[in-house]
């Protein structure tokens, strides 16, 4: 029982004694006749009060704690119950990667060895091909996603700067190789200082920072600029990659770090939907977080935050205002 059941019991208690001392005492005439009964039935219904109280506080504290009980099973029954279901999706995630690997490589590879005989027939093929190698690529990233949750990752210092600026690198040479052509600008700070650095795997880091800046680079308009912009606050280190294309409907941003999310305005374009879920996996795992802020027609800024943890820049490349084409 609590202190607090302790002393509402205490009170109807003290109540009926004080009540049998007053009145024991209040006539000394007429005691021996009437005051003694009446002072020992004001002790005994103070007596049965505070046997009440005790009893009725007894059964709340437990039924408190039998409800604490079971809502913390509750709890650890909904959380195996997630765990289950996250490693059923990932079996049968790696089983179907498994399974279709090889059908896939069969049929590219029977593809490869067709001699088209006209440009229809060359579509054709073509686009069996790309749609063969969109599915292989699908199934494998559903499950580096899965893996990503649960994997042992590096724990090193990690220059988040110049990921960013291998990042950008690498899209805009990518982009360029498929004929796209867009402008991408890098600020990253130089005064007082540069951006401190973060702890983590600079493999997963990279990718992350290349999904979100392949999506900018995406989803833009020719001839748009692409901003990545890098600062500090607070002890963490954020990475904000802005661009004015398409932007995301309201009703859309709570799902936009889904598995598979992709909105019907984009289905024309390549993708597979896992890129920000992939972002969402990778940052969390370093303990950070990643935020979307987004107008639809008018432009999109994805935000990852990571926690400080290391020495400052020297500087390098990507630092201050570099841009890409």
């Amino acid at each position: 029982m609590t202190r607090r059941g302790w002393w509402l019991a205490a009170v109807p208690l003290a109540v009926g004694v004080a009540a049998a001392i007053v009145l024991a005492i209040a006539r000394p005439g007429v005691a021996l006749r009437l005051t003694t009964p009446v002072a020992t039935l004001a002790l005994l219904a103070g007596l049965a009060v505070a046997v009440v109280v005790l009893l009725t506080t007894a059964w709340r504290s437990r039924s408190r704690r039998r409800a604490e009980e079971v809502a913390a099973a509750t709890a650890a029954g909904e959380e195996r119950g997630r765990e289950q279901e996250h490693d059923s999706h990932r079996r049968f995630v790696a089983r179907l990667d498994h399974e279709l690997k090889n059908p896939v490589t069969a049929i590219r590879a029977a593809l490869a060895s067709i001699v088209p005989a006209g440009e229809d027939q060359r579509r054709a093929i073509g686009t069996v091909d790309a749609q063969s190698a969109r599915i292989a690529g699908l199934v494998g990233d559903l499950r580096k996603v899965g893996e990503l949750e649960r994997a042992e990752i590096e724990r090193a210092p990690v220059d988040l700067g110049q990921v960013a600026a291998d990042a950008v690198e690498d899209v805009v040479q990518a982009a360029a190789a498929n004929g796209v052509t867009r402008r991408v600008t890098l600020a990253l700070p130089t005064a007082p200082w540069p951006l401190p650095h973060v702890t983590g795997d600079v493999d997963l880091l990279h990718l992350a920072l290349t999904n979100v800046v392949g999506n900018a680079v995406k989803y833009s308009p020719a001839e748009s600029v692409v901003e990545v912009r890098g600062s500090e606050q607070d002890g963490w280190v954020q990475i904000e990659v802005a661009d004015t294309g398409l932007g995301v409907p309201a009703g859309e941003l709570g799902s936009v770090f889904d598995e598979l999310a992709r909105s019907p305005r984009t289905r024309h374009l390549p993708g597979s939907g896992i890129g920000l879920s992939l972002v969402r996996v990778v940052v969390e795992r370093h303990g950070g977080s990643v935020a979307i802020r987004s107008v639809e027609g008018e432009g999109t800024a994805v935000a990852i935050r990571l926690p400080a943890t290391g020495p400052r820049r020297l500087g390098g490349r990507g630092a201050g205002g570099q841009g890409a084409t």
